[in-house]
């Protein structure tokens, strides 16, 4: 069964302070460049719809493209985003209070803060008008949501006609040796992983179990596509055991 979103929500508020740590060590360092390779997926551009077309964006001569990370957590991915198209501005949205607060310091001291902005939000329920978003991206997200298939409709709904949609999550491994070393690593030393650095076994028994249940990368494909996106197309990452999703309306 699905955990509520109080439980989830309280759950990453616990795990907040330690988050960028333990995702360097599940990761050995990697996960930075899966969200640059997202980034680059975006293809945000040059010029984005006129100021007037959505409140997000500034209201200046020369419109700025303008992206959406849902579920930013401490704004990794938003970084990623703004790092690569210094012309665009980006808003992170997350319904945890206190990763984006660690997210806010994060960009203020790498100098981003005046072209990422944050907004406490539902991925299910996305408080922006329709076609806001030049492009939309998530990082690690769909796991955590009720209804992935309403996330990706609200994802698709705030992207403007020609956007891109790109979702990156944790996949199940099919190389016949290497599924089961990720196996003993993801559900056995990941866990006690959390619970040496993190003093948090709880969350991170969570985490990996929540991959247990999840869509195939087909499946998530089909989803994709259901909810409107078009062209949608799937990359492995790291032997197979992360995926980046591209979708575009």
């Amino acid at each position: 069964m699905q955990p509520g979103a109080d439980f989830v929500r309280a759950m990453f508020a616990r795990i907040a302070r330690c988050y960028d740590l333990m995702n360097r060590l599940m990761t050995l360092g990697r996960d930075r460049a899966w969200r640059r390779y997202v980034a680059r997926q975006a293809a945000l551009p040059q010029g984005g719809l006129r100021p007037e077309a959505c409140p997000e964006r500034s209201r200046r001569a020369q419109p700025e493209g303008l992206a959406l990370d849902v579920a930013t957590g401490t704004a990794d991915l938003a970084l990623a985003l703004a790092r690569r198209y210094h012309h665009g501005r980006v808003v992170g949205l997350d319904f945890c209070p206190e990763m984006v607060d660690l997210g806010r310091v994060k960009v203020a001291t790498t100098g981003q803060n005046l072209r990422v902005r944050f907004v406490i939000g539902d991925a299910l329920q996305l408080p922006f008008a329709d076609g806001c978003f030049d492009a939309v991206t998530s990082g690690f997200a769909l796991r955590n949501v009720a209804d992935i298939s309403q996330a990706f409709t609200e994802m698709g709904r705030v992207v403007k006609a020609g956007g891109r949609v790109i979702c990156l999550e944790i996949a199940r491994p099919t190389l016949p040796i290497f599924r089961q070393l990720f196996h003993l690593y993801f559900y056995r030393l990941v866990p006690l992983l959390g619970r040496v650095i993190a003093g948090q076994k709880e969350a991170y028994h969570y985490l990996p179990d929540s991959l247990t249940h999840f869509l195939s990368l087909e499946e998530l494909k089909a989803v994709m596509e259901g909810a409107g996106l078009s062209q949608v197309w799937y990359r492995r990452l790291m032997l197979g055991t992360v995926a980046v999703h591209v979708g575009i309306k």
